[in-house]
């Protein structure tokens, strides 16, 4: 049996859904971002429970094949950003499309429809949390920074931060207050 949750996007969220599921003696074969494979059947009664439970962390048990859809395009796309040493050299649309087996323009409407935005504009949001990430780390340079994140320049990048978050890249790193948005919050 397969579980979507919505706001699984961190390691520290696959700890909690681990533990949640070892207090109520559920075995799982797989968790990832935002889904979990079960061994067994579970009753109403535990649904529910896990349902509340996760709630007091946080998290949500989706029910319905349009969340759980969209919850997948999030998971994909959060995974590409934040999780992958290097992103597709297939342009987003393709990259998502393949790993969802579902044609994209449907995706692209169905996300729309349902977050208000297009995937475009949510990838865009997560590649600027990534870069204010590794600004932060200060390991990379704008320049590597980049590359990593397979911008066409550094002027495209800064250009892009600045539309949204209202900073260059540059004076966001010399903030003293460095203010980031958490993934489940995007």
């Amino acid at each position: 049996m397969v579980l979507y949750i919505k706001y699984m996007v961190s390691l520290r969220c696959k700890m909690m859904v681990k533990e949640e599921l070892k207090k109520m003696g559920i075995h799982y074969v797989f968790l990832d971002l935002g889904v979990v494979e079960i061994l067994e059947e579970i009753t109403q009664e535990q649904r529910e429970e896990l349902k509340t439970n996760l709630l007091k962390s946080g998290l949500e048990l989706l029910d319905d094949n349009r969340s759980i859809l969209i919850e997948k395009i999030k998971n994909v796309i959060i995974e590409m950003i934040h999780y992958s040493d290097e992103l597709p050299d297939l342009n987003y649309s393709d990259y998502i499309s393949r790993k969802l087996d579902l044609d994209y323009t449907y995706l692209s409407n169905l996300f729309s429809e349902v977050k208000g935005i297009t995937i475009q504009q949510y990838i865009i949001n997560h590649k600027i949390e990534r870069v204010k990430e590794l600004l932060l780390y200060d390991e990379l340079n704008l320049t590597e920074i980049s590359c990593k994140l397979n911008y066409s320049s550094v002027a495209h990048l800064s250009n892009q931060f600045k539309k949204v978050t209202g900073l260059t890249p540059t004076f966001f790193k010399q903030l003293k207050q460095k203010k980031r948005i958490t993934l489940e919050n995007l």
